[in-house]
């Protein structure tokens, strides 16, 4: 539908934007449950595969105690990867759209990098403990923003931005 209202005539590949632009959905639902994961065990919902957990010699019970963490972290990390891998698709589908098209471009950009750079806190943060939450700090996000803005003239600049969100 944005295709067709907003660049129907730009030479696009149609197929890459739609195979990508599914795995960039993917991936920011994967950061939120990776994210909300002890808020959510916590209300009685786990949205981690079961068999997965079982593999692990784990339960959604389990998973209550911080302790836990530890056998966790393998499975946990293995869902870090895949999310990366999909926002990285993400960031591929972005950088797919016409360039004069700015605002989708960017509307597409802040969630990727925000979700990148969350991506990286829970890579090291203690994912099991329901406080304090790992999240992106506001002030972090703003500087995102503001960066994304300034590289986006400069195309290589504009390009490195995901690189340089995910380090960890």
């Amino acid at each position: 539908m944005g295709r067709a209202h907003l660049f129907p005539a730009a030479p696009v590949d149609d197929a890459l934007l739609l195979t990508h632009g599914v795995r960039f959905g993917k991936g920011l639902q994967l950061v939120n449950i990776l994210r909300d994961l002890p808020v959510d065990l916590r209300h009685g919902r786990c949205y981690l595969p079961a068999k997965a957990l079982a593999a692990h010699g784990l339960t959604p019970r389990d998973l209550l105690q911080p302790a836990s963490e530890p056998r966790l972290r393998p499975l946990y990390n293995f869902w870090l990867d895949a999310a990366q891998a999909h926002l990285a698709a993400g960031w591929e589908y972005t950088n797919a759209l016409p360039r004069a098209c700015v605002r989708l471009r960017l509307a597409c950009a802040w969630p990727i990098l925000i979700g990148v750079r969350t991506l990286a806190l829970l890579q090291t943060g203690s994912v099991l403990e329901p406080e304090p939450r790992i999240r992106v700090r506001r002030a972090e996000v703003r500087a995102w923003m503001l960066r994304s803005v300034v590289c986006y003239p400069w195309s290589p600049a504009w390009r490195r931005l995901f690189a340089c969100a995910s380090a960890r």
